[in-house]
């Protein structure tokens, strides 16, 4: 079985936000959004995770920012 991917720790990188999904690093001028394999239901984190979660809600966003991309 996968591992899963609950949080995520960058070393020398500042941590803005640990949302439900989602942890946000501030790279000056930019963002790094990093999706987690996290569950939240009704805004409440569940312990256990699904792994490949964040694998694929990444390749959603590449898919949708790439059909996008000329708006």
């Amino acid at each position: 079985m996968s591992e899963v991917v609950l949080e995520t720790n960058l070393e020398d990188v500042k941590l803005l936000k640990r949302g439900k999904v989602r942890d946000v690093y501030d790279l000056d001028d930019k963002l790094l959004i990093v999706a987690t394999d996290r569950i939240s239901a009704f805004d409440v984190i569940l312990p256990n995770g699904i792994p490949g979660k964040g694998e694929v809600l990444t390749q959603i966003s590449l898919f949708w920012f790439e059909k996008t991309k000329d708006i």
